[in-house]
Formats: C-alpha cells, sequence, structure tokens
C-alpha cells in the first residue's frame, strides 16, 4: 500500500473511532449505546441494505446488525458466505477504543472495501451486541444459522485491533505459550479452531506479505483447554460446529489499558491498525 493510501486509510479509521470510542455500555450507558449502534447501521447502509437480527436477554430486546454483500459475478453461486463480525458494546466506564471501537473501524473500513471490489465468496458483516456481557448476541446470532442448518464459509471475529508495544518482554501469554511465541507486542495474531487451521495458515501467510508481523494458534476441541482463546465472538461459532478464527492484539495479554478508563484513542497506534486492516484485505482477496 503506498504511503499516501496508507495516510487516507488511518484517516477513516480514525473518524470511524471518534465516533464510536465513548461509554456505551448497553445498561449504564445506554445514550452512547444507541448512538453506536445508529452510527453502524447508517454507515453500513452506504453499501447495501441492513439486516436487524434481533434477539431478548432477560426479557430485553437487543440486536444485532447484518450487512451482506454478494460474491463477484463470476463466482460458484452456491459458496457459503464468508462471516466477520466485531461487538459493538463495551464495559462499564470505558470509552473501549481499543475494545473494540478498532473491530468496528476496520469492519466498516473492510465492508467499504469489498462492496466496491467483491470476492469469491459472499462477504456477510454482523455487529455483535453484548460480547462483554457473555457473548450473548454471537451465541444468539450462530444458534440462530445452527438451527437453520445454515453454512459458513468461515466466521471471523475482529477483536482488539489496535495496540502495538514494540518493547521487549511486553507480550505475555497463557501457561507455556511464552516459549513458542514472541516477547514483543508488535504482531496480530490469529486463533483458530482445528478446522480452520487451513485458513488461519493461508491468512497469516498473506498478511506477513504486507510486512505486518503475524502469529497463530489452533486449538483442539471448543478451546477449553486454552480458556484465554475463546474470550471473543468465535467462541460461539466454535461450539456450533463452525470454522471460526479471532483476529486480535491479544488484549490484556498486551494492553495495559484493557477494560479500563484509559483505553482512549490516545493509546491506539494507527500505523499498526491501518496495517492489520490493510493485510486482512489482502489475505481475504487470496482466500
Amino acid at each position: 500500500m503506498s504511503t499516501s493510501n496508507l495516510s487516507e486509510l488511518k484517516t477513516r479509521l480514525r473518524s470511524h473511532l471518534v465516533e464510536v470510542a465513548r461509554d456505551r455500555d448497553p445498561y449504564l450507558a445506554t445514550g452512547g449505546h444507541f448512538y453506536v449502534r445508529q452510527y453502524l447501521r447508517d454507515r453500513l447502509q452506504q453499501w447495501g441494505s441492513v439486516e436487524t437480527h434481533r434477539f431478548r436477554v432477560r426479557g430485553q430486546p437487543h440486536e444485532n446488525l447484518i450487512l451482506n454483500l454478494p460474491a463477484r459475478p463470476d463466482a460458484p453461486h452456491s459458496l457459503p458466505p464468508l462471516l466477520i463480525g466485531a461487538h459493538y458494546d463495551a464495559v462499564p466506564g470505558s470509552p473501549g477504543a481499543d475494545d473494540n471501537a478498532t473491530g468496528l473501524a476496520v469492519l466498516l473500513e473492510l465492508a467499504r472495501f469489498f462492496a466496491a471490489t467483491p470476492i469469491r465468496f459472499p462477504l456477510r458483516f454482523v455487529a455483535f451486541d453484548l460480547e462483554e456481557s457473555g457473548l450473548l448476541g454471537s451465541r444468539a446470532y450462530a444458534e440462530y444459522l445452527w438451527k437453520k442448518r445454515e453454512p459458513l464459509r468461515l466466521a471471523i471475529a475482529l477483536e482488539m485491533l489496535g495496540y502495538c508495544d514494540e518493547t521487549p518482554g511486553s507480550q505475555s501469554y497463557p501457561a507455556f505459550l511464552n516459549y513458542f511465541y514472541p516477547d514483543r507486542g508488535n504482531f496480530i495474531a490469529l486463533i483458530a479452531n482445528l478446522p480452520a487451521i487451513g485458513d488461519a495458515i493461508a491468512l497469516s501467510r498473506q498478511i506477513r506479505k504486507t510486512d505486518l508481523p503475524c502469529e497463530w494458534l489452533s486449538v483442539p476441541g471448543r478451546g477449553f483447554l486454552v480458556p484465554d482463546t475463546r474470550r471473543s465472538d468465535h467462541a460461539p461459532f466454535w461450539d456450533r460446529g463452525y470454522r471460526a478464527v479471532m483476529v486480535t492484539d491479544t488484549a490484556n495479554l498486551r494492553n495495559p489499558h484493557y477494560h479500563q478508563p484509559s483505553d482512549t484513542i490516545a493509546n491506539l497506534n494507527f500505523d499498526f491498525l491501518a496495517q492489520v486492516c490493510h493485510g486482512l484485505t489482502c489475505s481475504l482477496q487470496n482466500l
């Protein structure tokens, strides 16, 4: 990507973050939560009709937002969609700039790009609610698809994408993984279940071609042996037997501002975030 294009991408990502990074807990910051949901709906509607998947929790209604984009005209009609999701809620008292405004910003930029440049798979972009309350939005949607027996090519959860630290020792891991992975928090990680191991390898290979460090990990079963690998919206898809991958900067294993009031735009690395977005764009084109 040219310097000018990268600069334009950073500007667009920042503009999304300015709108989304605010208190938006669905129970204690309802105004911010409503504002962010409407912002996402308005942006996604630029590229197609936005569907609403409604679900209820303790009698209260909640919404996942869905944009479907068609495959390119010469693609086989029978291919299942590739789902890309990110959650739009945040924990109380935190603006959630990295968690997960960065995921939403990249989601919007991927939708913008692929609306104009389709790939051979249909794409389904989903903004999930209630991730912070126990993955409830993605759980409801994965169950909805499973009951319909609707196939997916792959589910990708975008979970915290904008924190980078080049300092030696800045990256920590669950037990024993530190022996196999770098000690600097300057890479993007792909966490896959075993059925998606080939996708994780293919995606990481393409991401590395864009000069962004990328590491991947595949976990057996549904990831319960390494519980940290289940902490985002990919896990309900694992539970329903779908191939799924989480894309992450590894959250609190790197970012000291995780779930804190200090999780602000000022603490993000926009060069890193733009590289992640560019790397995902290139990798999805080659999937």
